[in-house]
């Protein structure tokens, strides 16, 4: 008998799981529907690139139904909410789809009107953000024309998507000024609530390091509660930060029919989900993947890559009455552009922090942890041309698996960020 798999989200996550899905089922076995909004997949890491004119928007686009297998349905539409005791998906358009699993992968989503001031009168002219595709290309023209002053890094709160991207923007744009000849005319100020430069001590040390390498001031511990558009960061103990530029990482939440959703959602409309199997919280048959989860992981693209190969034997196991396995260690590989064509990598899971080593093969790399590396950065490049052959059309990356290998790292023994060509 044949079943319906329904994904909510045709991104990262909701691509790789319906082809990945269409692998494993013909269509006899199983019908697989992927339901978005619109039919615009965007590469979000391309973002980052794009206010120092080394992407342009229209390059990191392309259709969502495209990047489908054959056999798998792409319904064009916005998803109301879930009925969990029905098993049904409400759409705005009146329509409806029942499924025997649900699979939420519909991401995150920008809340700057959250934050008091920040759509305000600067919104636009002085006060930018990268993780969309409007923004990121304003703030390109607004760069263009910024000729020094103070130019400040803010994202608000976490969760974000790719929390390292903030501090990657501010050691590009270090280079992006130096080249243009008025680094020394700047201050480059990175504010983060966080009480270091990241979340992982490990890892905080090496980039704050950076930063400190780089005359970035970094200012911890800051809870921005208003932006004055005039060009001031005012924090929730009214502690203040000018800016003539400033660059902003919005609040996050979960999508907003997640919200709707009668037992589908936290407060702030994430799924709760079984850090290890994947399953959601609110029924057996629904699970959750990527950006959309409230797991503590980060909301990269490669943590969805390696959820997707558990998440994808999870789903055949409760198909067929079995028990799921517990697999998912958390994972997480993240390329740090640094400037100056150099990028650090890192490598870690739920338990471990970043460590020093070589990746993925032991001793030979070729890629080394935790230092700054040419060849880091062309792997930042080349995984554009992975993510579109490689990731969404459910392929394995070969050396590259779900699970964390702890072999050929070791705990670092020194915090200065080591360098190799």
């Amino acid at each position: 008998m044949s079943r319906r798999i329904v994904v909510l989200g045709g991104g990262t996550g909701g691509t790789i799981m319906a082809n990945r899905l269409r692998h494993v089922y013909d269509r006899d076995a199983a019908e697989i529907v992927v339901v978005d909004r619109d039919d615009s997949h965007v590469y979000q890491p391309g973002l980052l690139f794009v206010p120092f004119g080394l992407a342009r928007p229209e390059e990191i686009v392309r259709s969502r139904r495209d990047q489908l297998h054959g056999g798998i349905e792409f319904r064009q539409a916005t998803v109301a909410e879930v009925d969990l005791q029905a098993e049904t998906v409400r759409l705005e358009d009146g329509g409806s789809i029942t499924y025997d699993v649900l699979i939420v992968a519909s991401g995150a989503r920008l809340q700057p009107e959250e934050t008091e001031g920040l759509t305000g009168s600067g919104w636009g002219e002085r006060v930018f953000t990268f993780y969309d595709r409007p923004g990121a290309a304003g703030l390109a023209a607004a760069l263009a024309r910024f000729d020094g002053g103070r130019l400040v890094v803010n994202p608000v709160d976490m969760p974000i998507k790719c929390p390292v991207a903030p501090l990657e923007f501010a050691f590009l744009a270090d280079w992006y000024l130096q080249e243009r000849g008025i680094r020394d005319r700047t201050e480059l100020v990175y504010v983060t609530p966080l009480d270091g430069a990241f979340t992982a001590p490990v890892a905080s040390e090496h980039l704050g390091g950076l930063l400190a390498q780089k005359g970035i001031e970094l200012v911890t511990e800051f809870a921005t509660g208003e932006v004055d558009g005039g060009g001031r960061l005012i924090s929730y103990d009214d502690r203040e930060v000018a800016f003539d530029l400033l660059v902003t990482v919005p609040l996050h939440a979960g999508a907003g029919f997640v919200e709707r959703s009668t037992g589908l959602g936290d407060d702030f409309g994430f799924v709760p989900t079984d850090p290890h199997t994947l399953q959601s919280k609110a029924a057996p048959g629904v699970f959750a993947i990527g950006d959309a989860t409230n797991l503590p992981t980060s909301k990269a693209g490669s943590v969805t890559h390696f959820e997707a190969d558990v998440l994808t034997g999870n789903i055949r196991r409760h198909l067929e009455g079995r028990e799921l396995e517990g697999d998912f260690d958390g994972h997480s590989n993240c390329f740090v552009e640094t400037g100056f064509r150099r990028a650090l990598l890192i490598d870690f899971n739920y338990e471990t922090e970043p460590l020093p080593g070589r990746f993925p093969v032991p001793g030979l790399g070729p890629l080394p942890l935790l230092k700054e590396s040419r060849l880091n950065h062309m792997g930042k490049l080349m995984f554009q041309w992975f993510y579109w052959h490689v990731l969404l059309p459910g392929r394995d990356i070969p050396g590259v698996g779900s699970e964390m290998s702890m072999a050929g790292k070791h705990v670092a023994d020194d915090s200065t960020p080591a360098e190799e060509n």
